[in-house]
C-alpha cells in the first residue's frame, strides 16, 4: 500500500518536548504524497514553553502540510461524515489526552477528529509521550490497545532510571505504523527499547 493520495489527519497534543521528533515524520508523510490535515489541541496553540511558542509550531505545521490547522471542535467534526480520513494520527499523545480518549471524553479538536475517524471505521494511530504510562495511566493505555481500529507507534521507556513510569513512541516508525494500520495490522513489536545503559 502507498500513502500517495491518502488523506491523513495529524493531531498534535501538548508534549512540547517531542515535537522535534514528530515534525520530520509529518514531512515524510507529505513527501510520500499524502494530504495531511493538521489538528491541534488548545494547549498546543496557546502555550509558550522553553521548546517554543504555540503560534510558531502552528505556523510550522501549516507551512509543512500546506493546510490551515483545525483548531476547534466544530472544525474537527466534519472529519467524520463530510471529509473522511483514511487514517488519523495523534503524535505526540500526552497522558492527559490518552486518559480522555480512553474514557470517551471529546473535549479537544484532536479527540473529536479521532472519534470521528473511529466512527467511520478507519484507523487511528497513536504515538504516546507520557510520564505515567506505567503508572495510573497504564489502565488507559491498555484499554486503547484493546480497542478496535486503534494502533500504536511502537513505544518504550525513555528514561527508566529518572522517569521509570515514562514511555515514548519511536516516532521514526510512524509512517510504517500508518501503512500497517490502513491494512488493519499493528506494526510489531509494539514494545521496543528506547533506552540503553551506557555503563
Amino acid at each position: 500500500m502507498s500513502l500517495k493520495g491518502k488523506r491523513i489527519g495529524f493531531g498534535l497534543t501538548g508534549s512540547h518536548c517531542t515535537y522535534d521528533a514528530v515534525f520530520p515524520e509529518i514531512e515524510r508523510l507529505v513527501l510520500a504524497g499524502a494530504e495531511v490535515l493538521p489538528v491541534v489541541t488548545f494547549t498546543v496553540k496557546s502555550t509558550e514553553t522553553r521548546f517554543g511558542k504555540g503560534e510558531d509550531w502552528v505556523q510550522r505545521i501549516e507551512d509543512l502540510t500546506g493546510n490551515k490547522v483545525i483548531d476547534s471542535i466544530v472544525k474537527a467534526e466534519p472529519l467524520g461524515p463530510k471529509i473522511p480520513l483514511d487514517c488519523m494520527v495523534i503524535a505526540p499523545l500526552t497522558g492527559n489526552s490518552m486518559s480522555k480518549f480512553a474514557n470517551a471524553m471529546t473535549d479537544s479538536p484532536v479527540l473529536m477528529a479521532a472519534k470521528a475517524t473511529l466512527r467511520n471505521g478507519k484507523p487511528v494511530v497513536l504515538g504516546i509521550s507520557t510520564n505515567d504510562a506505567l503508572g495510573l495511566n497504564g489502565v488507559n493505555l491498555m484499554r486503547l490497545m484493546a480497542t478496535k481500529n486503534i494502533y500504536f507507534i511502537p513505544y518504550g521507556q525513555d528514561d527508566p532510571v529518572k522517569k521509570p513510569n515514562s514511555m515514548v513512541a519511536r516516532m521514526t516508525a510512524l509512517s510504517d505504523t500508518v501503512l500497517h494500520a490502513m491494512e488493519g495490522k499493528q506494526l510489531q513489536p509494539v514494545l521496543v527499547e528506547r533506552y540503553k545503559d551506557e555503563n
